[in-house]
């Protein structure tokens, strides 16, 4: 793992262009759960104009990862390093930890449907699905996703934009295909649902499975950014890279939603989408599923070493590797073989990670807004054990959103819920720091 003195960048070692985050969250977006995104979408009962609105809508909401970026340029420090501000040192390992599991949890989400892919690809060639090939997929899977550890940061964005040319191409390349060949007349026919209870709760679906989720990863690649990069170019650079993937395969998904039933549960949605594509387009299709997913993997591993590491625990690089290891091992063979309910635990690993995460961001975001955007970041809040150990604004304001949602997930739509817990964390932490606000004027620190 990388020590804490050296995860926190100076200034000659900044020299990221913006560009780099185009490609970084591009390929980041590229993967096949955005097809099945689309199938969701359309099981809220919504028309066609409707999910297509949600599909343009949600993935905005990168724009939080490209707003949340800009603490990372100024400062050269990690996403969860900077959260230490907010937080306090050892306040900050209620929110990380949070963090953590759920980039753990992602990465097994994407590591078992890397594998239903290779799985897929298998079929193709004449092989039936049975447990040790499972096992074998998830072996090719899992094991080219931990070779990434080695990647220097150069090497991921090269990586990045390889995959953003050729894979993205060819998911493309499907959708061209699609298009031409989509029942119109059926998706028009779509009768409009309920904006109050079937958009926002699948706007909100998609806001979490996107934008949202990726806020605890933001710093993580823009602290390469140099100082002088502009902040209006890296929120484009890193809104437009994801925002232009995830729409076109969202929009995907919704229009095999009408050619396929089920794809919104299925047990295994690579293979029922290959079924209804001619057998040379489905090779190209699995090739693109299997592209897509692989870099998110890529950078998703890399966050997830990088919270541990903010933790500033003693712990080998050897030993981190290993414990991904073991929970990428323990997960995707769990839904694999023991639970066969891939969607039905993917859209509860959502809406949990959700609350926790829309209390954080919130408190990170007022904090960088109302403070650090204007005095920068401290030395001794981010590197210091023993000053500002807890942060009780941040830590009780956290609390109070979590626990808000909490109480009110079994009384309200997912719509309601995670904007409350923003408003509740975001709003109890704005009015914690209003003696600091008061003093920005005053007082400057050293940049870091």
């Amino acid at each position: 793992m990388e020590k804490e003195q050296t995860i926190i960048l100076q200034d000659g070692e900044k020299t990221g262009k913006p560009m780099d985050l185009f490609f970084i969250w591009f390929a980041a977006n590229i993967g096949i759960l955005g097809i099945v995104y689309g199938a969701i979408i359309v099981n809220y009962q919504l028309s066609f104009f409707q999910s297509i609105l949600v599909a343009f809508l949600g993935p905005l909401s990168f724009a939080l990862v490209g707003y949340a970026s800009l603490s990372g340029r100024d400062s050269g420090a990690p996403t969860f390093v900077l959260s230490r501000v907010a937080f306090g040192f050892k306040g900050n390992f209620i929110p990380a930890l949070v963090g953590w599991f759920g980039q753990v949890g992602w990465l097994s989400v994407n590591v078992t449907t890397g594998t239903l892919v290779l799985l897929s690809i298998f079929n193709e060639f004449g092989l039936n699905t049975n447990t040790p090939l499972k096992i074998v997929a998830w072996l090719i899977f899992a094991g080219l996703v931990l070779v990434s550890v080695s990647f220097s940061q150069q090497t991921l964005v090269k990586a990045q934009a390889f995959f953003t040319y050729v894979f993205g191409g060819l998911t493309i390349l499907v959708l061209a295909f699609l298009i031409p060949n989509t029942d119109w007349n059926l998706l028009f026919s779509m009768k409009s649902g309920s904006w109050i209870s079937g958009f926002l709760p699948a706007l909100m679906f998609v806001i979490i499975g996107t934008g949202l989720t990726w806020t605890k990863a933001a710093s993580d690649y823009s602290r390469y950014q140099s100082r002088k990069n502009s902040s209006r170019s890296i929120i484009f650079n890193v809104t437009a890279g994801a925002f232009i993937p995830l729409f076109l395969i969202i929009g995907t998904g919704i229009l095999l939603a009408s050619k396929v039933d089920g794809l919104a549960s299925a047990e295994n949605p690579v293979t029922l989408i290959g079924s209804v594509l001619p057998g040379w387009m489905t090779i190209i299709y699995l090739l693109a599923a299997l592209g897509g997913l692989t870099p998110m993997c890529f950078i998703g591993l890399k966050s997830s070493r990088l919270i541990l590491a903010s933790f500033n625990l003693n712990v080998k690089d050897s030993t981190a590797i290993s414990i991904h290891a073991v929970l990428i091992t323990i997960i995707p063979l769990y839904v694999l073989i023991v639970s066969n309910n891939f969607m039905g635990n993917f859209q509860t690993f959502l809406s949990y990670l959700g609350i926790g995460l829309a209390a954080w961001i919130a408190i990170y975001l007022v904090d960088y807004i109302f403070l650090r955007r204007h005095i920068g970041y401290s030395n001794r809040l981010l590197e210091d054990p023993a000053y500002n150990p807890i942060n009780r604004g941040g830590v009780v304001s956290w609390i109070l959103g979590v626990g808000s949602a909490l109480t009110l997930m079994n009384f309200i739509e997912a719509s309601y819920y995670i904007p409350i817990t923003l408003l509740i964390s975001g709003g109890c932490y704005y009015t914690s720091i209003q003696t600091e606000i008061k003093d920005t004027s005053e007082v400057k620190y050293e940049s870091v």
